[in-house]
């Protein structure tokens, strides 16, 4: 057994289709489905359901499958342990970040590229919390960065902040909001919105508190991306809801107006996350380790504690 059959059957499964497996793999199609073919000879069981085409993995090539991940990702992790004790750490770390904590993640990639100049940093700033769990238990990401309140058993967490709220509206009076220190949430669900789309976590958490003020919002365009929010809000006929730490990472924008949200007050955790293995890859641990360093956790905590401003 080659690693590079694992490795293809690995890209077989990722891609769910041979000739992009082949292509990832930078191999001819021929070449992937003969290697494949060996591996579940060699094994004696056949791992994947064929057809005119692809059809999926069968119930034994589905658990080998995860078997075969573990096994390529201690590979790379003893390659980076041997490369770190040799030149120091280096190659290439992988972030997954929700949407909201991408401004965030900036804390951490510049003091970890500071303290590891070999490393470079790979950040995929638009997945949702879900993914990024599953991404890490793939090995297809190192961390993330998401809500810490609904992670499951099997990872690994590190608090970073706590993410607070404020109205995004233009600087033209919003239902006289443009007078006032701050906005309601009942406010909030009355004016025209645009909020992230409901399979967000960030949206999953803004509906709780509009149930809990007993408000119930209509947003009328919906988006992936707090990008695109802020770009709605920029034509002048939208408000959103956006956390904090964006505006401290990026400011108010001109034209608009940044308003905190009044009671209920919630604060929702955000963190890193890893895969709870022991012992965790090296890329993985030097990440855990700088982001418990004080100058990292005093970097999160005035992203946290700052207030928006009002003007």
């Amino acid at each position: 057994m080659l690693f590079r059959q694992l490795e293809y059957l690995v890209a077989l499964a990722r891609e769910r289709h041979f000739a992009r497996a082949a292509q990832s793999c930078y191999v001819s199609q021929p070449a992937l489905s003969e290697a494949i073919r060996k591996l579940e000879d060699e094994l004696g069981v056949s791992l994947v359901r064929r057809g005119r085409s692809y059809e999926g993995l069968t119930p034994e090539g589905e658990r080998i499958v995860v078997r075969a991940q573990r096994i390529l990702a201690d590979r790379d992790a003893l390659k980076s342990e041997v490369d770190a004790l040799r030149t120091g750490l280096s190659g290439r770390l992988r972030i997954g970040a929700v949407p909201t904590a991408s401004g965030a993640v900036a804390q951490l990639t510049g003091p970890f590229c500071a303290r590891h100049p070999l490393v470079t940093v790979e950040v995929a700033a638009d997945l949702r919390s879900d993914d990024i769990l599953r991404q890490l238990q793939t090995f297809e990401i190192d961390a993330g960065v998401t809500y810490l309140h609904r992670v499951p058993e099997g990872f690994r967490t590190v608090p970073l902040y706590q993410e607070r709220y404020v109205l995004l509206t233009d600087d033209a009076d919003a239902d006289g909001l443009d007078r006032r220190t701050e906005a309601t949430w009942a406010e909030a669900s009355r004016l025209p919105l645009c909020l992230l789309t409901e399979a967000m976590q960030g949206r999953q958490v803004l509906q709780e508190v509009f149930a809990e003020a007993g408000a119930r919002p209509s947003p009328r365009v919906e988006t992936d991306s707090v990008a695109a929010l802020f770009a709605h809000v920029r034509t002048g006929r939208w408000a959103t809801i956006v956390p904090s730490a964006w505006l401290n990472v990026f400011g108010v924008p001109n034209g608009m107006r940044a308003v905190p949200m009044a009671g209920p007050s919630r604060a929702v955790p955000v963190g890193l996350v890893t895969l709870a293995r022991d012992p965790g890859p090296a890329m993985a641990r030097a990440l855990v380790e700088l982001a418990r360093t004080p100058g990292v956790t005093a970097a999160f905590a005035r992203l946290s504690g700052a207030a928006a401003p009002a003007d």
